[in-house]
């Protein structure tokens, strides 16, 4: 695949919105506008979830939340086909690249490819605990190692423009105090990460799955809101628990960001007025007919090169979380695009069970 364009538009087509007059869907700003992105709002990374095509489709609901990869390990990039894992389509800017790892080098590399493929940001995983991340010295175990996370931090800025950004628990284990956080925010700032994503509970590594650990314990916002008090001079990002942008206004009243993870996905058109809410655009907010239409343009463009009509629509499942009819159009889409030769028509019936706005 050949390298993205760092300027590149993709240009949509119109849709019809609320009002019946034509929305076009967002297309990207240009570099220089998004050297240092806002993270007032943004999806979480989300393992399975957030792939290029979910993004796109998130794109297409607010053109100011900054999106996250899935979660990319630093040997898969260096050691696989980063063309392919670092794919995506100028309309997801702005972007950020989330890597696992723990060693410097490495994560310098990969730093280097995110630039050369036009992220916008590099993020470093301190917060998965799965069996699989732990075996190779990553994720959340490196929340005990804080000296090799500013390694990787120093290591990673020192090789390319990209703001490095890291994302944590509260603690892990026993290392579940106040004073661990802090040593660790402290230590890997000095190495020049100014940006902390803080899942407000910790993670135990032994004996929770990491679907129990994205449940408990209990979430600690009151922590992640001290941190911010005793370090004004960083920027705090608050992660976990977020379902509604009531909830995220409310918080933004004391951290400076708020990642919403689970909730952007399985009801994604609660993003379709973040752009008004979170970040003061005036932009009319997009029907789901209009986000559909747009989205279906994407689908038939991407099925001509092959990709699979049920790796798309799988994204739009939640479209119409709580409107007449949302069950019915989750079934019509996911029987639908099962069938062999499957095509946009899956989605054209879908619509047929749910109703406007």
């Amino acid at each position: 695949m050949a390298r993205l364009s760092n300027d590149a538009a993709t240009v949509l087509p119109a849709a019809i919105g609320p009002s019946n007059e034509p929305v076009a869907a967002p297309h990207p700003r240009p570099r220089a506008e998004r050297r240092n992105p806002s993270r007032r709002l943004c999806v979480a990374p989300m393992m399975d979830w957030t792939d290029r095509h979910a993004r796109y489709f998130l794109r297409l609901l607010t053109r100011f939340t900054l999106l996250y990869t899935e979660m990319v390990t630093a040997a898969a990039l260096l050691h696989g086909d980063p063309a392919r894992l670092l794919a995506h389509d100028p309309a997801e800017y702005p972007l950020a690249l989330q890597v696992g790892g723990g060693d410097p080098e490495q994560l310098a590399a990969c730093a280097v490819l995110a630039a050369e493929h036009g992220f916008d940001e590099v993020n470093i995983n301190v917060g998965c605990p799965s069996d699989r991340v732990q075996s190779g010295n990553l994720g959340a175990c490196l929340f005990a190692q804080p000296e090799r996370v500013a390694a990787c931090v120093a290591a990673m800025r020192a090789a390319g423009p990209l703001p490095v950004t890291v994302k944590t628990r509260t603690g892990i284990d026993d290392l579940d105090h106040y004073a661990d956080l802090r040593r660790f925010v402290g230590t890997v700032a000095d190495a020049g990460c100014t940006t902390f994503i803080i899942h407000a509970r910790k993670a135990w590594l032994n004996g929770l799955s990491p679907r129990e650990n994205r449940e408990r314990p209990v979430l600690d916002y009151a922590r992640v809101m001290r941190l911010k008090r005793d370090h004004p001079e960083l920027e705090i990002i608050l992660n976990g628990g977020v379902t509604t942008l009531d909830a995220a206004l409310a918080h933004l009243t004391e951290v400076d960001g708020v990642m919403i993870g689970r909730a952007a996905y399985h009801n994604p058109y609660l993003l379709a007025t973040a752009d008004q809410r979170v970040f003061g655009d005036s932009a009319p907010t997009p029907s789901r007919r209009a986000v559909v239409d747009a989205y279906s343009a994407y689908v038939e463009r991407q099925s001509a090169g092959g990709v699979t009509l049920a790796h798309m629509t799988r994204h739009l499942l939640g479209l119409y979380h709580g409107r007449p009819g949302a069950r019915a159009w989750r079934r019509a889409l996911s029987e639908g695009a099962c069938r062999a030769r499957a095509g946009i028509e899956v989605i054209h019936a879908a619509l047929s069970h749910v109703e406007e706005p």
